[in-house]
C-alpha cells in the first residue's frame, strides 16, 4: 500500500498496530471529521444543524455505495449488538421456530438470539468449529421447516474464518429464510455485496475493520425482507415528517431508517463518513486483494517458525484475521512479550490473534516474526 496511505496513520509512528479485531486507530481523516464537527458545535451550537443532516445522508450513501445497496437501507446505530438486537427483536416469532447460527460466534451474534430461546422458546440451533473453520454444509444442514433465521458472523472472531455469505445467503432466499450476517471483522477489509452475497440484513460497530470511531454502528435491512422486521424501539425520528412535531402519526421512514429512533452520534457519524470515503477512495477490491496477501504472508511465516495457524487457509475462507498457537508459549505470554516491543496483537481463545490492514507492511509483519520466541 503507498506511502500517502501509511501516513494517514499516525499509529504507526509508536507501534507496529495488528489487532484491528479489537479496537482500530483512527486516520487523521477521521479525526479531522470529527473535530470539524465538535468545533462547529462550540462555537455555533445548532445553528448549522442543516450541515448535519447533510452529512448523515452523505455518509449513508457511502455506506450504500460500498456494499452495493441503496441508502435507505442503511440506518446508524449504537454498536453492533443494537443493530442485531433491532432484527432479532423486529420478526413476528411462532411458536416452534428456530434459529441457526454456530458455537463459536461473539456474543453480540449469540444473546439477542438466547433472549428469544429463553423468553419466547425460540431454539438455537448450533454448528460447531472443526479445525478452525465452520462447515457450511454442517451449518445448513440444521436448517428445517421451522428455521426463520440463519445468522453467523461473515469472519470469526477467534479464528479469522471467512464464511461464504454467497453460498448459505443464496440457501436461506429459496427458503424464504432471514440471512442476518455480523460482518465487523469483514467490512472494510474486504469487499462486500450485499445482491451477490444474498445478504438480507448485516450489522456493524464502525471501530474495527471500517478504521472508524466508536460507538456509531451501520444496520442493513434489505428491502425484500424489511416488512417482515418491525421497530421495536420507536422515537421521533422514526417516522416521515419527523419534524413536524405535533403532528402525530405513525407512519415509518422508507426502509432501515425506520430503526432510527432518536438523536444520532453525529460526531461518531462524520468520522464514520470520512472512514469510508477512504475505502471508496483505494476502492474496496484493491483492499481485499492487498490484506489477503498480507494475511497469506503472515500464514506462512507463522508456520515456517514452527507456530500452528489455526485460521483455515483453503481459498474463499481466508480473511485479515490470522490466528496461531504455539507448544511452549502460551497466547497471553506471547502477546505480553509483543507488546513490551510495541507490536499489538491480542490472546483470543487461547490463540494469539494477528489482525492487520491495509496500510501495514511485510517489514512490519517480518518485525512480528523476528519478535516471536521459538
Amino acid at each position: 500500500m503507498n506511502k500517502s496511505i501509511r501516513s494517514l496513520f499516525p499509529v504507526t509512528e509508536n507501534y507496529i498496530y495488528l489487532n484491528h479485531s479489537a479496537v482500530c486507530p483512527l486516520s487523521t481523516r477521521v479525526r479531522d471529521a470529527m473535530n470539524a464537527l465538535v468545533e462547529d458545535v462550540l462555537h455555533h451550537g445548532s445553528v448549522n444543524y442543516r450541515d448535519w443532516l447533510r452529512t448523515y445522508e452523505d455518509t449513508r450513501s457511502s455506506a450504500a455505495r460500498l456494499v452495493n445497496a441503496s441508502a435507505h437501507e442503511i440506518a446508524f446505530m449504537r454498536n453492533t449488538s443494537d443493530a442485531i438486537s433491532a432484527v432479532a427483536n423486529g420478526i413476528d416469532w411462532r411458536e416452534g421456530d428456530n434459529v441457526v447460527t454456530c458455537s463459536v460466534e461473539f456474543p453480540a451474534n449469540v444473546y439477542p438470539w438466547m433472549r428469544l430461546s429463553q423468553e419466547r422458546g425460540i431454539r438455537l440451533k448450533l454448528a460447531e468449529e472443526r479445525e478452525g473453520r465452520i462447515d457450511p454444509d454442517e451449518l445448513l444442514s440444521k436448517v428445517d421447516e421451522h428455521t426463520r433465521v440463519v445468522t453467523i458472523s461473515w469472519v470469526q472472531f477467534a479464528s479469522g474464518f471467512r464464511a461464504d455469505l454467497a453460498w448459505i445467503g443464496r440457501f436461506c432466499r429459496e427458503r424464504n429464510i432471514i440471512f442476518v450476517v455480523d460482518v465487523i471483522q469483514g467490512l472494510g477489509g474486504l469487499k462486500l455485496d450485499v445482491e451477490r452475497d444474498y445478504v438480507d440484513a448485516f450489522a456493524a460497530d464502525a471501530h474495527k475493520y471500517l478504521l472508524g470511531p466508536e460507538g456509531i454502528a451501520l444496520l442493513f435491512v434489505s428491502d425484500r425482507v424489511i416488512d417482515r422486521i418491525k421497530p421495536t424501539v420507536v422515537g421521533w425520528t422514526s417516522v416521515k415528517n419527523y419534524e413536524q412535531h405535533l403532528d402525530y402519526d405513525l407512519n415509518y421512514r422508507d426502509g432501515a431508517l425506520r430503526f432510527e429512533c432518536g438523536t444520532l452520534n453525529s460526531a461518531g457519524v462524520y468520522g464514520l463518513g470520512a472512514a469510508l470515503d477512504l475505502f471508496l477512495e483505494v476502492g474496496a477490491a484493491e483492499v481485499e486483494t492487498y490484506l489477503l496477501g498480507l494475511s497469506d504472508y503472515i500464514a506462512e511465516r507463522l508456520s515456517a517458525r514452527g507456530y500452528e495457524v489455526i485460521s483455515s487457509r483453503r481459498q474463499g475462507e481466508t480473511s485479515g484475521v490470522v490466528t496461531c498457537t504455539h507448544p511452549q508459549h502460551s497466547p497471553r505470554e506471547l502477546h505480553r512479550l509483543l507488546l513490551a516491543r510495541n507490536i499489538i496483537t491480542a490472546p483470543r481463545a487461547n490463540r494469539l490473534r494477528i489482525s492487520p490492514h491495509f496500510y501495514n507492511t511485510r517489514e512490519e509483519i517480518d518485525a512480528l516474526i523476528e519478535a516471536l520466541p521459538d
